[in-house]
C-alpha cells in the first residue's frame, strides 16, 4: 500500500465518552465538529449514538446537515454558529437546533422559523460568540417566551484548573441564568474535569473523546502507520532532504516514508518528531516535505516495512508539542489520502 493507514478505534472513543459521562453529574452530549475532529463525523457519531449519545454539537449548519444524513431522525443536532444568513431551509429540512448568538440571529430565526427549536449562547467573558449580559437582559424575556432548548456558554481556560478565569466565568454564567427554567451547559472536556459546579444540566466533551488533553486518562483513538518506500545507506558527510538540513555523522540507514505535510504532518515539527518501529524510537531527519519524510533507522535490528507516527507510544499531544501546537490541530489536520480503517 502506497498511503498511510489511519486506524480509528471506535471502542476507545466510546470508552472515553463513558469515562467522561461517569464524571459528569448530568447528561453528556458529544461534539463532532470538524468532521469528528478529523476522524470522520459520520462513523464517530453513529458509534456514539449506538452507545447512548442523543445530543450532538457541530460548528456549522452544513456540518449539521451532513450529520443528520448520517444519523437519520432522532438525535438532536446543535449548531454552535447559530442561524446564519442563508441557513433557514437547511435548518428546517434537517431539523437542526441553532445556538443563537445575537439579536440579529434571534430575529432571523424567530421570523423565519417561529416554531423551530433553538438554543441561546451567552458570552461569559471569552468574547468569541454569544450574547453579552446587557444584550441578554434586553432579549431574554422574548427568548424565554419561545422556549429555548438550552442556554450555554464556553470556558476559555478550562485546560488550566487554577486559572482565575474559570470561577469568573462560572459566576457570570450563574448571574445570567440562575432562576430561569431552561437546561444549561457550560462544560466541555476541561470543564467536566473542573468538577460538578461546572456541569449544570449538560456537558459537551470534544477533544477528550478523541484521546486529547486535558483528559489525561483518555485512551488513544487514532493510530497512524506510514509505509516505508525505500531504505538507503548514507555515508558520513552526505545530506538528506531539502536544504541539506541534516548531514550524516556516521554511516546511516535512512528510510523514506510515504507521508508529508500534504497529509497533515505539520512541517514545523521537523527534527523534533519521532516515529516508532515496535518499541524502538526512530528520529525524523531533514525537512518534512509534501509527500515524504526521512527517518533514521540505523539502529533497528530489522528493516521496517512501516513506521508508526501516532499510537500507544506517541499521543496527539506529544506530536503537537514537537510541532509547537496543540493536539486539536494534529487531529483536525489528518489528511484525506490516508486509508482509514475503523475498529468496531
Amino acid at each position: 500500500m502506497a498511503t498511510a493507514t489511519l486506524s480509528i478505534d471506535l471502542s476507545a472513543l466510546i470508552d472515553n465518552w463513558r469515562a467522561l459521562d461517569a464524571r459528569s453529574a448530568c447528561e453528556t452530549a458529544a461534539v463532532v465538529k470538524a468532521d469528528g475532529y478529523g476522524l470522520g463525523a459520520d462513523r464517530v457519531a453513529r458509534a456514539l449514538n449506538h452507545a447512548g449519545v442523543t445530543r450532538f454539537f457541530v460548528a456549522a449548519t452544513e456540518e449539521g446537515a451532513s450529520l443528520r444524513e448520517a444519523l437519520g431522525p432522532g438525535p438532536e443536532i446543535n449548531v454552535f454558529s447559530g442561524h446564519m444568513s442563508g441557513d433557514t431551509d437547511m435548518i428546517a429540512d434537517m431539523t437542526l437546533t441553532p445556538m443563537l448568538n445575537s439579536a440579529e440571529q434571534m430575529l432571523r430565526h424567530f421570523e423565519a422559523l417561529p416554531q423551530a427549536p433553538f438554543g441561546v449562547q451567552l458570552d461569559t467573558g471569552m468574547n468569541r460568540l454569544g450574547m453579552e449580559p446587557a444584550e441578554w437582559d434586553a432579549l431574554k424575556d422574548i427568548a424565554l417566551d419561545l422556549g429555548p432548548t438550552l442556554l450555554m456558554s464556553h470556558l476559555a481556560c478550562a485546560d488550566d484548573p487554577e486559572h482565575p478565569m474559570n470561577p469568573q466565568q462560572l459566576a457570570t454564567f450563574r448571574q445570567m441564568t440562575d432562576g430561569l427554567n431552561v437546561p444549561r451547559s457550560l462544560a466541555a472536556t476541561g470543564g467536566i474535569l473542573l468538577g460538578e459546579d461546572y456541569h449544570f444540566d449538560l456537558t459537551r466533551p470534544g477533544v477528550g473523546l478523541y484521546g486529547g488533553m486535558p483528559f489525561v486518562d483518555a485512551t488513544p483513538v487514532a493510530q497512524l502507520d506510514i509505509p516505508v518506500i525505500q531504505i538507503r545507506d548514507v555515508e558520513p558527510g552526505e545530506s538528506v532532504g531539502y536544504s541539506n538540513t541534516w548531514i550524516a555523522e556516521r554511516p546511516s540507514r535512512v528510510a523514506t516514508i510515504a507521508a508529508g505535510y500534504a497529509d497533515g504532518i505539520i512541517r514545523a515539527m521537523g527534527e523534533n518528531a519521532w516515529l516508532h518501529a515496535g518499541d524502538d524510537a526512530c528520529k525524523v531527519i531533514g525537512r518534512i516535505s509534501m509527500d515524504m519524510i526521512g527517518v533514521d533507522v540505523t539502529d533497528l535490528a530489522e528493516e521496517p516495512t512501516s513506521l508508526q507516527l501516532l499510537g500507544s507510544h506517541q499521543s496527539v499531544d506529544t506530536l503537537a508539542e514537537a510541532a509547537g501546537t496543540i493536539g486539536y490541530e494534529i487531529l483536525t489536520s489528518l489528511g484525506q489520502r490516508y486509508y482509514r480503517r475503523y475498529k468496531p
